[in-house]
Order: structure tokens, then sequence, then C-alpha cells
């Protein structure tokens, strides 16, 4: 495999802050989930500032998580194996074919959920902690996409 020198160093920066994403967001999901999110920690969000600085810190990284691994590394990791890349459901239907993502439909609502998540005031809280809790359960894919690629590069390094 041969990369241009561009692309080689747009790739080692991204793997270098992906990998400090994984561990930021790891950081706000012990914070946060100690305890399963519940509808008595929602409701405690308009006093519990810092409850509510963690809750934001976590959302916040899941988005930015999301966004670096779909919309920045993957089409470059496409790019890198020669592949057309275009819309980002064309992306990860070819991720997905190519074995480094497990299923775009989960991706997708996901990042459904990461809308929803970057809304700081859900009215409802019960759709609130029914969405942390989906994306401290499912934020997994975004680091399998991830090592998967990882996986795939080193093999080729090699």
């Amino acid at each position: 495999m041969i990369i241009n020198e561009e692309d080689k160093e747009r790739l080692m920066f991204l793997r270098r802050v992906i990998t400090k994403e994984i561990k930021y967001l790891h950081y706000s999901q012990q914070q946060v989930f100690k305890q399963e999110f519940t509808l008595e920690q929602a409701k405690k969000l308009e006093t519990d500032n810092a409850l509510a600085e963690k809750v934001e810190a976590f959302t916040s990284r899941y988005s930015r998580l999301q966004d670096t691994v779909g919309d920045k590394l993957l089409p470059l990791w496409l790019k890198i194996q020669g592949e057309k890349t275009g819309s980002t459901i064309d992306n990860l239907d070819k991720a997905e074919k190519l074995g480094i993502l497990s299923s775009v439909e989960t991706w997708m609502m996901l990042r459904q959920l990461r809308n929803q998540l970057v809304h700081e005031y859900i009215e409802d809280l019960t759709v609130l902690v029914n969405a942390m809790q989906t994306a401290n359960a499912q934020s997994h894919l975004f680091v399998d996409v991830f090592d998967n690629i990882n996986d795939d590069l080193d093999k080729r390094e090699r």
C-alpha cells in the first residue's frame, strides 16, 4: 500500500486524536455512569451543575468521536484502500462490506441519537435518559471501527 505524504500525515494525526478522544470519552462515561443514569439524575441537571457538566462532556465527546471516526478517518481509510468515497451513508456501506463496520443501521441510529443529544435541553427527560443510556451502551461501535481500521493499517504496513 502506497500512501502519499499528505494522507500519511493526516492519518497519523487522526489516529492520535481519536486515541485521545476515546480516552476522554471513557473518562466521561465513568463519571456519568458510575451508577445507571436514571430519571432521578436527569431531574437534577437543572440544579446540579457538576452533574450537568459531566453529562455535557459525555455527550460532546460521544458526538465528537462519532464525527471524527465517521466523517474524517473512514473516508481517508477508504481513499487509501483505493475506494471511491461518497456520502456518509455510501462510505458506511462500503465499510460494512469491507468488514470494518458491523452495522450501518446501528451507526445511523446512533447518528440520530447524537443529533438528539446535542440539543442541550431535551424537554422530555425520559427521552434524555434513554438517549444517554443507549449512547453509553453503544459507543463501543465507534471504538470498534477505529480498532478495525488500525488493525487493517497495521497488517498492510508489515
